[in-house]
Formats: C-alpha cells, sequence, structure tokens
C-alpha cells in the first residue's frame, strides 16, 4: 500500500478514535456534561489534534453515525462490484452491510440524544446526509453516466429517507436481537428492507 493511503487510514482511525470518545462520553454524562479535554483524554489525543478534525464536540460525537465496524469489508466490496448489477441492488446491498446491528443502535442512541438535547440534531443530520452522500456517490461512479445524475439522487434519497422512522422510533421494526416477546407486532428489519425496495421496484 503506497504511503498516501497509509496517511488516510490514520487520519480515518484518528478521528474515529475521536468521535468514539466523544459518543461515549455523551452517553455517560450527556452532550452538555463534559469538555474536549475529557475527548482528547479519553482518545489519547491533544486538543490540537481535535481541532484538526472536529469544530466542536457536537460534530465529534455526531461523528460516532458514520464510524462503523466492517467499512474495511464495504470498500472491498465497492470496488469489486458488478457494474452491470442496477442501481438498485448496489444500494440494498450497501444498505444492508452498513446497518448492523450494533451500528444501527448507535444511530438510535445519537437520535435519541439529539431530541433531549437540540444543539446536536444539526450535527447528526449532517452526518447522515454524509451517508447517504456516499451512497449516492457510489451509485453514480458505478452508473458510467448509463443513468441521470438526478435518478441516483431520488434513489438514495428516498432510501435513507425510508431509514429516519426506524431511528426516532415512528415505526415498529424489530432488530436482530430484540426480544420477539416485546416486539410481537414488529416486523424485522430485513422484512422491512424486503418491503421497502419491493416498492421502489414495481413503483408507487
Amino acid at each position: 500500500m503506497n504511503k498516501p493511503g497509509l496517511r488516510h487510514m490514520k487520519r480515518e482511525a484518528t478521528a474515529s478514535a475521536l468521535a468514539d470518545a466523544a459518543f461515549a462520553l455523551a452517553l455517560e454524562k450527556g452532550p452538555d456534561g463534559f469538555v474536549v479535554e475529557e475527548i482528547v483524554q479519553r482518545a489519547g489525543y491533544s486538543r490540537r489534534t481535535f481541532a484538526n478534525y472536529y469544530s466542536c464536540k457536537e460534530e465529534a460525537v455526531a461523528a460516532a453515525a458514520i464510524n462503523f465496524k466492517g467499512a474495511e469489508e464495504v470498500i472491498e466490496w465497492i470496488e469489486a462490484l458488478d457494474e452491470e448489477m442496477s442501481p438498485l441492488d448496489s444500494l440494498y446491498q450497501l444498505l444492508k452491510m452498513q446497518m448492523t446491528t450494533e451500528h444501527f443502535h448507535k444511530l438510535r442512541q445519537l437520535v435519541q440524544l439529539s431530541k433531549q438535547h437540540p444543539t446536536l440534531e444539526l450535527y447528526i443530520l449532517s452526518a447522515l446526509h454524509g451517508l447517504q452522500r456516499d451512497a449516492q456517490e457510489m451509485l453514480a461512479k458505478l452508473s458510467r453516466g448509463r443513468h441521470p445524475e438526478g435518478y441516483t439522487h431520488l434513489l438514495t434519497g428516498a432510501v435513507y429517507g425510508a431509514i429516519l422512522p426506524l431511528l426516532d422510533g415512528s415505526l415498529n421494526v424489530r432488530l436482530p436481537d430484540h426480544p420477539v416477546v416485546d416486539t410481537e407486532d414488529a416486523v424485522t428489519f430485513e422484512q422491512y428492507l424486503d418491503t421497502m425496495f419491493s416498492y421502489l421496484r414495481q413503483g408507487f
């Protein structure tokens, strides 16, 4: 691997460590219960390093929304994608890889934190938009001009927009590790995804 690749990996690791520390502190003490100095102490970096990545602690907390285990596998999968796969099928596979149970719980916790502390909401929405933007860029690259740019924007907007009601609890959807007895009337996350993509394939 070349040096630019190594530098990029190091930057990603530093950003993730700072975000994870900020997120953990937000859960433990609430978003207003800690300062940046505690983040850098927990993550093992300097305040100057923090300033190179985030403008404030709220931005660092929200960045946890785009940090998830398995990101390397997602990158490898994207690089090996069959360009003949339809944009919808590509997006379906990407979403299943991104939305692991652990990552989904983290997103839900962030949304709950934003309800209690509105200052977080703007940063969390920005982070979620980043996930959607990355997916749109992936589809645009794969399409090689075969689909209008507006099509990939519309598709990713519809899919990631359909995830938001799961994060704020508007829809009764059971994640893999939820006890069935507690959510008897809920559909599973897999069922929800299949239904959502079925609507998109058939048209509304």
